[in-house]
């Protein structure tokens, strides 16, 4: 809407009193319709249908196809499973994930992967997730990588996470800022931003340690060139031989961000491995922006939580042991200072919940009865009131004693 727009609109305001007077019938008039309504049961439910749809707790797939984007890198296409029950995909926001859950040697384990497919897809019946194989993987991705095929069954959440575009908050321009598999969610915006999805302009500075494996180059900058009023696509090398034109070098640093966009009037997106976030939120500081201009991908649990400062160093790669609670069962279980205490659970074959395993969405949420957990200084999403009566993010959370939890029953057995 433009300048022009706003002129053509005639705005009609009542006073108080009579906005007052209004809501005072609300109630009798609600009385009568109730009054008229027919005494019939219902027999279709259209608005929990659809939040159904849109919400499930859990979706059954299967691989369609597999698809080689570089040395290190796959797309898996995921379809519905209608023999299992799941007869259409969930619609979801550019910018979200999927919380996978796989059963490898009779454990449970679940890992979120963004999605890099638009939105538009999902109504054409497919989800695009795509991996990136590194060194220091851990155990899931490497197993998918070399068992997953064509047919392969697949569990996984609906759409989770908060990365997306809400144009009742964000700016009219997206800074994306992604490192390695983090341009997954930066395909799915800019997809929809080209399919209309999403009425806003993309600038993506996308950082790579080699050139021969720049995830989607070919159709970014297809998308870019076929969307020039929209879309901007700046790869950023930062290998010691750079053969590729168009290009910059080095890393994501102030200097360079704020060469390509107005920092002040946009949105900024980050989303890459852990090491990325804290390069770039330092760079990010000269700008001095507001929190809720900044949205950041759930990246996992942090690697090297023994490195934070207000991790006690008399604890480093301890071990204790953990009391857990679940329903009538109670069980103790082997931990390590280092290493959450989600790992301690599914190392233990208790398939605990959790989804985002970076202390944001919640569903891992426990009651700490007893001991000391440190808590992750920049994966701690809890309420207050949470911090107050003493609950924990499993994913967050890293055990400094012994300690002893509830898991919730119900909260246990979803998804």
């Amino acid at each position: 809407m433009n300048d022009k727009d706003y002129e053509k609109i005639d705005i009609t305001i009542k006073s108080n009193t009579k906005d007052i007077f209004a809501f005072t019938k609300l109630v009798p008039d609600r009385i009568k319709r109730i009054e008229k309504a027919s005494n019939e049961p219902l027999t279709e439910d259209p608005i929990n249908d659809l939040a159904q749809k849109l919400h499930p707790i859990r979706q059954h797939l299967k691989i369609d196809q597999i698809i080689d984007n570089t040395k290190s890198t796959k797309t898996f296409r995921l379809i519905s499973d209608f023999e299992r029950g799941t007869e259409q995909l969930a619609y979801f926001r550019a910018g979200q994930y999927l919380s996978l859950k796989v059963e490898i040697n009779d454990e449970w384990i679940t890992r979120p992967y963004s999605i890099s497919s638009s939105p538009k897809e999902s109504l054409e019946g497919f989800y695009d997730i795509t991996m990136k194989k590194e060194e220091d993987d851990g155990f899931l991705t490497p197993y998918i990588w070399e068992n997953w095929k064509v047919g392969t069954k697949v569990i996984s959440s609906g759409p989770e996470g908060f990365m997306y575009y809400e144009p009742l908050r964000d700016k009219k321009h997206i800074l994306g800022l992604a490192g390695g598999s983090g341009i997954t969610p930066f395909r799915s915006i800019a997809k929809a931003i080209a399919e209309g999805e999403i009425d806003a302009k993309l600038t993506l500075m996308y950082g790579c340690s080699d050139e021969d494996d720049i995830i989607f180059f070919d159709e970014l900058k297809q998308l870019e060139k076929e969307n020039l009023d929209k879309i901007k696509v700046v790869i950023v090398l930062s290998c010691e031989e750079v053969t590729l034109k168009g290009c910059e070098t080095g890393f994501l640093t102030a200097e360079l961000i704020d060469k390509y966009a107005d920092v002040s009037n946009s949105s900024l997106f980050i989303c890459g491995p852990q090491i990325m976030y804290e390069f770039v939120e330092k760079e990010l500081e000269r700008f001095n922006l507001p929190p809720k201009q900044i949205r950041r991908e759930a990246f996992g649990e942090i690697k090297n939580i023994s490195a934070f400062s207000g991790f006690p160093k008399d604890k480093i790669d301890k071990n204790f042991k953990i009391t857990v609670h679940i329903g009538g069962m109670i069980k103790e279980v082997p931990a390590k200072s280092t290493e959450s205490v989600l790992v301690a659970l599914e190392r233990a074959k208790l398939a605990p919940p959790s989804k985002c395993r970076s202390g944001e969405c919640g569903f891992c949420r426990s009651l700490l009865l007893d001991g000391d957990a440190y808590i992750s200084p920049i994966s701690d999403w809890r309420r207050d009131a949470d911090k107050k009566f003493n609950y924990i993010h499993t994913c967050s959370s890293y055990p400094i004693s012994d300690l002893e939890l509830i898991i919730p029953r119900k909260q246990h057995r979803d998804f």
